[in-house]
């Protein structure tokens, strides 16, 4: 049967969350985006593609500052690539990893040089569940972070981004202070607050249901090394567990201490993510 795309709206979403319904650990960031905003443009800020076997949906690509890729049938990458353009707008590709490295493949054949020409490809990083408790026992100074140590939160998330994805987050626009203030308003940021200073930080970057994936961990320099971070992040989950029993999170896979670490505290591998950065 034919596969045809179309733009979505809402009167698609049912379909849509039915669709990413099937794996909520991994669709998490869609999940989210669209629980949230719909499917409209005007409110999500970007389009969404489906694509369609007869009656049903059995691919969706969100077209936004991050190009995500949602497929369950062999051949659909292609379609959905197909009305991206040659134009990219993306600062990023990103999902479960099989699809964002052959939607970058397709794209770059497709499309040639604004497509193929990658900053990085983070092309394995392993998709983390926690365990039913965790292993280590949690660090008691970790605490939800409030307004009031915002300034000094900000300058740790501003450093744990430049460190992770290798540029800045600040520009004139002033949309990463604006995000992360937001993320203390919703009550999803923690960390260890030592003398005024934010020593260890990690926030709830999206939730959906009864699912929450944790981004952004970052400890002090000068804390590392000294076996503290497994009992920070046991103190994270419970924290996330008084409103989420799925914690969910992804790393890089040449990230070896932070692994050992995911792995101490309790969380066990379920599948794996991809990320290309331009």
């Amino acid at each position: 049967m034919a596969t045809r795309v179309r733009t979505l709206d809402d009167a698609d979403l049912a379909d849509v969350m039915e669709l990413l319904s099937t794996d909520p650990v991994g669709n998490i960031f869609l999940l989210s985006r669209f629980g949230q905003f719909g499917l409209e443009r005007h409110r999500l800020g970007c389009y969404v593609f489906g694509a369609w076997s007869g009656e049903r949906l059995v691919g969706v690509l969100h077209a936004g500052a991050n190009l995500v890729p949602v497929c369950t049938e062999p051949g659909v990458l292609g379609r959905l690539a197909a009305h991206v353009g040659p134009w990219r707008h993306a600062t990023s590709i990103m999902g479960r990893a099989d699809l964002v490295i052959a939607l970058h493949t397709e794209l770059a054949r497709r499309w040639g040089r604004p497509w193929a020409q990658a900053r990085e490809i983070r092309a394995h990083q392993p998709l983390m569940v926690m365990g039913p408790h965790p292993v280590v026992a949690a660090d008691p100074r970790v605490t939800l972070v409030t307004g009031r140590h915002f300034n000094s939160y900000f300058e740790a998330a501003v450093a744990m981004y430049t460190e992770e994805v290798g540029v800045t987050p600040l520009d004139s626009s002033n949309g990463y202070r604006r995000h992360m203030s937001a993320l203390v308003d919703l009550h999803n940021c923690f960390g260890i607050v030592d003398d005024g200073v934010v020593r260890f930080k990690s926030d709830i970057g999206v939730a959906w249901r009864d699912v929450c994936q944790i981004q952004g961990v970052w400890m002090d320099p000068a804390w590392r090394h000294h076996g503290s971070a497994a009992a920070a992040m046991a103190g994270v989950v419970e924290l996330c567990r008084r409103r989420y029993p799925t914690v969910s999170l992804y790393v890089n896979d040449f990230n070896t201490p932070a692994l050992k670490m995911y792995r101490r505290v309790g969380f066990t591998q379920v599948g794996e993510m991809a990320t290309v950065l331009y």
